[in-house]
């Protein structure tokens, strides 16, 4: 159960509603229950349903924003970044594995819009497929694709803003 609420939160941002969620899901799975086939582990297709139920959810709001292009790279005319991009290579695991590093990237994909939290989510935190995590949302691969880049650019960017490595 504790899985399954910590995706509806990370989904939907709002405690309430992930319960509600949860709850949601876990009505669906008993009705649905004599046409489950076996064919995945039970775990999985209660997980499935939880995202579902709460990209529904989502879908319901309506209040999707655009993803500010200042949050992008900016490339100059031959093709190199504007900006220098931040080296992180040496140093990404030691600080992902401080609790306050895990914070703050957390804190900062609440901060990206809508559609490119969702698809960073499913792809990045969920670790769904690009075809599954693209069918849940309704979209094709491609778009799934081209936004989880644009999500994990601007995730960069306002990483690299709080850790001072750009103003």
């Amino acid at each position: 159960m504790a899985a399954l609420l910590a995706t509806a939160r990370r989904l939907l941002r709002n405690e309430d509603e992930a319960r509600d969620a949860l709850q949601s899901a876990y009505v669906q799975a008993w009705r649905a229950l004599p046409r489950f086939r076996g064919d995945a582990k039970l775990s999985t297709w209660l997980h499935r349903i939880v995202v579902n139920d709460s990209l529904i959810r989502l879908r319901s709001r309506r209040d999707e924003v655009e993803l500010d292009d200042e949050l992008l790279p900016r490339f100059a005319e031959d093709g190199h970044h504007v900006e220098p991009a931040t080296d992180w290579s040496e140093s990404a695991l030691a600080m992902l594995e401080r609790e306050e590093t895990r914070e703050l990237v957390q804190r900062n994909i609440q901060k990206l819009p809508e559609a490119y939290r969702t698809v960073l989510t499913l792809r990045d935190i969920e670790e769904l497929d690009p075809a599954e995590a693209a069918t849940m949302l309704g979209i094709s691969t491609n778009l799934l694709k081209v936004r989880l880049h644009r999500a994990r650019q601007a995730l960069r960017t306002l990483l690299e803003r709080e850790l001072g490595g750009r103003p």
